[in-house]
């Protein structure tokens, strides 16, 4: 699933951002850079799912 979600981050941002995180913040800032062009939308859906899922797993080491 994270391989699936980073590729809709390259080809759709929004949607990778959205499938990661929900409606949010997260995704109203990727769409707006998405707006303003297609490569910032793509660099930061990558940079968050990234994130995303090294948070997850800082987590499930810890418990």
């Amino acid at each position: 699933m994270k391989l699936l979600r980073i590729i809709l981050g390259i080809v759709i941002p929004p949607l990778g951002v959205f499938l990661t995180f929900g409606v949010g913040s997260t995704l109203f800032i990727n769409i707006l850079l998405t707006l303003l062009g297609w490569v910032p939308g793509s660099i930061h859906a990558v940079w968050a799912i990234a994130k995303h899922e090294e948070a997850l797993n800082r987590e499930s080491e810890i418990y």
